[in-house]
């Protein structure tokens, strides 16, 4: 089968060391629109069951990835001059730019045709039996028939900037400071022996009263570098794409949901079909997971159609539960004046619990104590893990029909 895969991000390149892998006869391109080694981005984040999908499915890159990434097991909260820590699950971090590195060596190393400075146009759309749109959230092919795709973009209420440093943060760190104009917080996690990603995040009307709306690009950097000196102790902030501080730019999160995932031989991949906020932290695994179950589709149904079909069936489906919990994570966000003057650990404890469809609707002082009963009896906890994800996906479900 001849596949091209347009977008050369983790998605698009770990697809094609699969394809090759379950049968070296495909001719697989990726086509990438930047240079080669040109990425943004700072730090991917991702767990360890993640990490045993990799190993379990190319064990080669596997352990590359794993020999490239720095590991934190508890998160730690900064709340005005209060600190609170809390032990969790192993978590992982490695810089985008090595994690692309990894992936091409491995892609050309099976035999996969990787060309960059490759942009492609509506008017320059490559034959293939198989054409993957793997080029992120204003995906060329997709927006060609976003009509069929049903596609949706909703922008968040809270502007954002996705910022490095060269602070080694140990554990996955946030820290909220309370200004004149409103709380500013951010939350940080290392990548590499060097570097941490730094996500700073705040309500509209914060980021007009501080002025960071209008400010320089280096006079931005300046202020949030004075505002979070405590958990920077001294080090620097970098802008997103170099280490040019004006490469520094505030965005508003925008969550892309499709009603449909393939179209003919074009099927959607990654962000080109489906986005989920950054406080999370799963973007780029959920992206990967596509690859899983698309080349399992691919390998298992030999009809085109078919394949694609059970590909967008299951990722849908799997996706439900998550895209909701995502929803209420940046709400929990959008609404921190709920729960910032709560004794840290509570606060911390909900930050935890931030993806629940149940927490909006519970005062927190109350939901804290259920929660903390829950751990303490089986029968409580039972309750809590069916119902949650039931309400997740019910919420969601309907949040998905009135957009039809």
């Amino acid at each position: 089968m001849k596949v091209v895969c347009v977008g050369g991000g983790p998605a698009g390149l770990y697809l094609s060391v699969l394809l090759k892998r379950q049968d070296p006869s495909h001719d697989v391109t990726v086509l990438e629109r930047d240079p080669e080694g040109s990425t943004y981005g700072w730090g991917v984040t991702y767990w360890r069951s993640l990490l045993d999908e990799l190993h379990a499915r190319d064990p080669e890159s596997a352990r590359a990835v794993e020999e490239h990434s720095v590991r934190w097991n508890q998160g730690v909260a900064h709340v005005r001059d209060l600190t609170t820590h809390q032990p969790g699950d192993e978590g992982h971090g490695i810089g985008r730019h090595k994690l692309l590195e990894i992936l091409a060596a491995r892609a050309r190393s099976l035999g996969v045709h990787l060309e960059y400075d490759h942009p492609v146009t509506a008017d320059t759309v490559p034959d293939a039996d198989l054409l993957v749109a793997a080029d992120g959230v204003h995906s060329t092919l997709r927006t060609r028939h976003a009509g069929h795709f049903g596609t949706r973009l909703e922008a968040g209420r809270n502007p954002y900037v996705w910022l490095g440093t060269t602070k080694v943060f140990d554990s996955f760190t946030f820290a909220f400071v309370e200004t004149a104009h409103g709380w500013i917080w951010c939350y940080g996690y290392p990548f590499g022996p060097d570097r941490s990603t730094c996500v700073v995040e705040c309500a509209p009307e914060t980021w007009t009263g501080l002025g960071l709306d209008t400010a320089g690009e280096a006079e931005g950097l300046a202020l949030l570098e004075d505002l979070f000196a405590r958990v920077l102790d001294g080090h620097r902030l970098i802008g997103r794409a170099t280490e040019d501080a004006a490469a520094a730019s505030w965005l508003r999160f925008r969550t892309l949901t499709n009603t449909r995932w393939y179209r003919d031989n074009l099927v959607l991949l990654g962000d080109a079909a489906h986005t989920t906020h950054y406080s999370i932290g799963a973007g780029t695994t959920l992206a990967l997971e596509d690859t899983f179950a698309l080349a399992d589709a691919l390998r298992d149904t030999p009809a085109l159609p078919k394949a694609l079909a059970r590909y967008e069936r299951e990722r849908t489906a799997a996706l439900l539960s998550l895209q909701s919990a995502a929803r209420y994570s940046a709400q929990w966000y959008e609404n921190l004046a709920r729960y910032i003057d709560l004794p840290p650990e509570r606060m911390f404890a909900l930050l935890g619990q931030r993806h629940s469809p149940l927490l909006p609707y519970v005062p927190p002082q109350l939901y804290y104590r259920l929660d903390r009963a829950a751990g303490q009896l089986e029968g409580l906890r039972r309750l809590k893990r069916w119902l949650g994800p039931k309400l997740a996906r019910t919420a969601h479900g309907r949040v998905l029909s009135g957009r039809r």
